[in-house]
């Protein structure tokens, strides 16, 4: 009986090996220059939703280019694609960093850039699973996650959440929190890129996906949050509080040349505010608020410094909450801190600025750096260490939840302190350095979105610009223009009730990341799933073929 044939093993026609590779790399070679040049352009874009543009439409449109210029694309490509988007991006966004330095600037751009260059990666991988509009949220918020905690404590700066006041998607910032809103922006442009690619073949998908997109947003319009419908009720508990922003003199860009006169600005508003509170024109403050570095000298060391703080406090007759630049326990080291600066001369609490912005306020790898002239690295003589409270100040019996200038960018600075109490928000800035750009509006922009977050009235305190009084909604109850001395007062609600976002909002983040993580490992794994019975059919075949012929 003769043998049976050997199976065949399966394979691709020529004419598959011949044209299917040249099908996909031919346009690929030919639009490949043209898709980095529009990555590039629609980064830029992305940055117009932020100040100083504020165009807010852009960002969910963004997202969706980004997603479809990654559709098909290998993964080196899908990489260099998210490093350009990455830079045009973050180029624009952080454009004031150049008052500190353009080299700094430009030494920061690749960094940042570098994650989404990541982003791209994982997004070019998830869109071959099913759902990938999902996934491809998740990817983002997973990459915004890592770059917001490393390298040097990271940089939230560029979180997509904080682009969105004034817009439908901050309406559920007291729901799911920042992390929660950049995944909705991203899926809200992910699904748009979805639509835009399987419309016309499906539809009737298409409309059921849109219409349950406008379903789910419509959510927070009919439900709030109990801590901000409380905020408006009558009989809540109130407080009055009152904002200085003493002004910079000269230029206002340099405070270390003229800090002496800064704190002496900032005593005599509170003076005068004392002697409108006197005449009846001004309601008596519960406490009065003072920027960061509002002396940039120890006021517990310096008697003078002190001598006219005191004098201030005692005016008022109320605590001031002083930002002051306070020695550290060794010479090279400095504390950046808020002291509740009592009317009798003495001080009470303290809160330590948790996140000191790197090369900023310390230099990482001092002794590896020394001699080069990187921004302005030799202005950083000293350290600024880190503070740990969790802790709200009790002011007056009033549990403040302060922030320092970069803390309100960082989610740990906010919510554990809200966790634990604190019935309103502070933020102590000092905006010197970068007057006259929109650095300003993009720190009072993220000081909006933590008041919707928390349900917290957020009282903000800057040396310069930009000072005033946000409330529990986000709506800007009193803003003062920069580059002037003037006081914002205000009575406003105390807020014991915690909005989902403080009690669930690190729950949602580590959840969502974990599901573009598992995306990510899943589509990496599929193509070797696929191979998997290809090579099982290979040694079958080998195994009949030498059983039929052993030679």
């Amino acid at each position: 009986m003769p043998p049976a044939p050997a199976t065949p093993l399966p394979t691709r026609t020529a004419q598959a090996r011949e044209t299917t590779p040249s099908l996909v790399a031919r346009p690929l070679r030919r639009h490949l220059l043209a898709r980095l040049a529009a990555t590039s352009l629609v980064g830029v874009a992305a940055a117009g939703a932020s100040a100083p543009w504020e165009h807010r439409w852009l960002l969910p449109l963004a997202v969706a280019a980004l997603v479809l210029l990654l559709q098909r694309v290998p993964l080196c490509h899908a990489f260099l694609l998210g490093l350009l988007f990455g830079l045009g991006f973050t180029l624009a966004l952080t454009a004031w960093m150049r008052a500190v330095g353009t080299d700094a600037w430009l030494l920061l751009s690749p960094v940042v850039a570098a994650y989404y260059a990541l982003a791209a990666v994982g997004i070019a991988l998830v869109s071959r699973l099913r759902g990938w509009p999902w996934w491809t949220a998740g990817v983002w918020v997973a990459v915004e996650t890592a770059m917001s905690a490393w390298p040097l404590g990271g940089f939230p700066w560029t979180r997509m959440a904080w682009a969105t006041v004034d817009t439908p998607f901050a309406l559920w910032l007291p729901w799911v929190g920042a992390t929660g809103v950049s995944f909705l922006v991203a899926l809200t442009g992910a699904t748009l890129a979805w639509v835009i690619c399987e419309g016309r073949a499906r539809p009737v998908r298409a409309v059921l996906v849109i219409g349950a997109a406008l379903l789910v947003g419509s959510v927070p319009v009919v439900f709030t949050p109990e801590s901000l419908t409380l905020s408006w009720e009558a009989g809540l508990p109130t407080v009055t509080v009152a904002a200085v922003q003493g002004d910079v003199p000269g230029a206002g860009n340099d405070l270390v040349a003229v800090h002496e006169q800064v704190t002496e600005n900032h005593v005599q508003a509170t003076v005068d505010l004392a002697q409108q509170v006197q005449s009846g024109a001004v309601p008596q403050p519960d406490f009065v608020l003072w920027p960061e570095n509002s002396t940039a000298v120890d006021p517990l060391r310096d008697e003078q410094t002190n001598s006219v703080i005191s004098r201030a406090a005692a005016a008022i007759g109320v605590p001031v909450l002083v930002g002051a630049i306070v020695d550290g326990p060794r010479p090279d080291a400095v504390l950046n801190q808020g002291l509740v600066w009592l009317p009798d001369g003495s001080t009470g609490e303290r809160y330590t600025k948790r996140h000191p912005v790197p090369f900023g306020e310390y230099v990482p790898f001092r002794s590896q750096l020394s001699g080069l002239r990187i921004g302005r690295l030799d202005m950083v003589p000293r350290d600024m260490i880190a503070g740990t409270r969790t802790r709200p100040l009790d002011i007056a019996g009033i549990r403040v939840a302060d922030l320092i200038c970069f803390d309100v960018a960082f989610d740990d600075s906010v919510t554990a302190q809200i966790e634990n109490g604190a019935q309103l928000v502070t933020v102590q800035t000092s905006n010197a350095t970068f007057t006259g750009t929109p650095q300003l509006q993009q720190q009072f922009t993220i000081s909006r979105a933590r008041a919707m977050e928390t349900g917290r009235t957020v009282v903000v305190a800057s040396t310069n610009g930009i000072s005033g009084v946000i409330g529990p909604d986000g709506t800007v109850l009193d803003q003062l223009a920069p580059r002037t001395t003037d006081i914002a007062v205000a009575q406003v609600p105390l807020i014991d009730a915690r909005t989902p976002a403080v009690r669930y909002g690190s729950l949602i983040g580590q959840l969502l990341s974990l599901v573009g993580v598992a995306a990510i490992i899943t589509a990496a794994a599929a193509p070797v799933r696929r191979r998997l019975p290809r090579v099982r059919r290979l040694r079958g075949w080998r195994t009949r073929r030498h059983q039929q012929d052993p030679s």
